[in-house]
């Protein structure tokens, strides 16, 4: 399905452009690799690639050889890797011979390595895949998809009007290791015989070049952030191919999506979706917004202000929390309502931004909009230790000299945070979203005063 295709079509375009014949000699060989290195069909690999050809050919011959495979950040630290071997027990582990940085490079040029792992396992469950959450709140969770819920989502995408199909490209900015750059970009792409295209540089210029590389049809997915990026360009070139720019992840701010619009006469849709689900509900188009239209067969409904999935089985893997996965539904804890008469699902945030101060509820969430809201504010986190912190980006420093006066303006007096935190860049998530450990935010802050 994914490896099928005329030969001569281009499948991918990763530096050059890779055909379906090329890439399927790509898959047979390292195959062949892995084989030797002892892999064989209900066996296990884990991967830590950096977005590359390596990646995407390691990943589809692993499964090919019918193997189970994780995937790993390439930005995990040595301890963080050690960590999850550990408790994935893979077989075998593919990496780059060398590591590799560059924060905004779309991909690297790689050389891969197949190493066995001492103690390693065959599969221990039917997934075809696992992946960890985010972690943008805590530890994160090993999260396993089967092949029926990877095909599911597949037919989600292709049922989605405006989602790119046969004969449109994709410029993908999501990461192909994380949910969105991986089943709505990567193998929906190859299943959909749309080509994939990575931007050398995930920079304003990097990813115009890549929308100007051909002149049919194109789509970006990426996240909020990179559209923030976008919409900075003051005058960027005429660029008809592209229909619209499609992100998951967080919400977008209206300046933003604004901006977008009006200097690239293109759509920006949004979705709504989890790793352990795939999307959930989308607007493509921006005409329901804020509201969202679950996708096809995906059950949805609100439970105490809480939105619940319908899953045909527990996607977590090992330890998990067994409150998340009842009677056949998940609890997302996100915070949503559900218009019974349009069948429109909106999302207001996490459940957990709910804090009680001095016996008051307070919706972590509206202070963060609110501290969003004023001029000159570029981003803002806010989480709740001792006492309620935001920590905020600007344009101007003297934004962050006035924020407490605006603030006192816009919130109540216990509404408001007790320290402000400037910080030149929030730290991030591996999939884009902003980091809200406050543990992580607050070393950020010390690192940041350091330099």
């Amino acid at each position: 399905m994914l490896l099928g295709g005329k030969g001569e079509e281009i499948a991918l375009h990763i530096g050059e452009p890779v055909s379906r014949a090329q890439l399927r000699q790509l898959v047979t060989h390292e195959q062949e690799r892995m084989r030797a290195a002892g892999l064989a069909a209900g066996g296990s690999l884990a991967l830590r690639m950096p977005p590359s050809l390596g990646c995407v050919v390691a990943m589809l011959a692993g499964w090919r050889s019918g193997a189970q495979v994780a995937l790993l950040d390439y930005r995990l630290t040595r301890f963080e890797v050690d960590e999850a071997l550990t408790r994935l027990a893979p077989q075998l582990v593919v990496e780059p011979t060398e590591d590799v940085t560059g924060r905004l490079r779309g991909y690297f040029d790689v050389k891969t390595r197949i190493t066995p792992v001492t103690g390693g396992r065959p599969a221990g469950t039917p997934h075809v895949l696992l992946q960890l959450s985010s972690g943008s709140t805590g530890p994160s969770k090993v999260i396993g998809r089967s092949v029926d819920s990877l095909l599911t989502e597949l037919d989600r995408y292709d049922r989605l009007d405006g989602f790119p199909g046969g004969g449109e490209r994709r410029v993908v900015l999501a990461s192909i290791i994380h949910v969105l750059g991986l089943v709505g970009g990567l193998l929906h792409g190859l299943a959909a015989k749309s080509q994939v295209y990575l931007p050398r540089m995930q920079t304003v210029d990097g990813i115009l070049k890549a929308v100007a590389a051909d002149d049919g049809p194109t789509v970006i997915l990426g996240v909020p952030s990179q559209t923030a990026v976008l919409s900075a360009a003051q005058t960027p070139p005429k660029l008809p191919q592209l229909r619209r720019m499609i992100v998951g992840g967080e919400l977008v701010k209206e300046d933003v999506r604004e901006r977008f619009t009006t200097r690239y006469g293109a759509e920006l849709g949004v979705m709504y979706g989890m790793t352990e689900a795939g999307v959930i509900a989308t607007d493509l188009t921006g005409a329901t917004r804020p509201a969202l239209a679950p996708t096809h067969d995906m059950p949805v409904r609100v439970e105490d202000g809480q939105i619940l999935l319908g899953l045909p089985a527990d996607p977590y893997v090992g330890q998990s929390d067994g409150t998340r996965y009842v009677d056949g539904w998940l609890r997302t804890k996100d915070a949503g309502t559900l218009d019974e008469a349009t069948g429109l699902l909106t999302v207001h945030g996490r459940l957990d931004s709910q804090v009680s101060i001095g016996g008051l509820k307070v919706d972590l969430s509206e202070v963060e909009a609110s501290i969003s809201a004023v001029p000159g504010v570029t981003e803002a986190v806010v989480v709740h230790g001792t006492g309620i912190e935001a920590f905020v980006t600007v344009r101007e420093q003297s934004t962050f000299d006035t924020l407490a006066d605006s603030l006192a303006a816009r919130l109540a007096p216990y509404k408001r945070p007790r320290t402000l935190h400037h910080l030149p860049e929030l730290p991030r998530t591996a999939t884009g979203k902003p980091v809200r450990n406050a543990e992580v935010l607050r070393a950020a802050v010390r690192s940041a005063a350091a330099v």
